[in-house]
């Protein structure tokens, strides 16, 4: 028996699309000596607030309001 499944047309009927998968982003990478350029701490607004990120002494990050 053929299964060829053909529209009133005679043409092949179309294929399902399948719902695509949301494309992948990765984070952008930055590295601490970049934002800090030298600096202990560094000040970083965002939208209407300021942010401090600072170095500690045993080379951690902190990030405070």
């Amino acid at each position: 028996m053929n299964d060829d499944r053909r529209a009133p047309t005679g043409r092949p009927a179309p294929m399902a699309k399948r719902p695509s998968a949301p494309a992948r982003t990765e984070p952008a990478r930055l590295h601490s000596t970049n934002l800090l350029r030298g600096a202990a701490e560094v000040l970083i607004e965002h939208e209407t607030q300021l942010y401090r990120l600072r170095r500690t002494a045993s080379g951690k990050l902190i990030l405070t309001k």
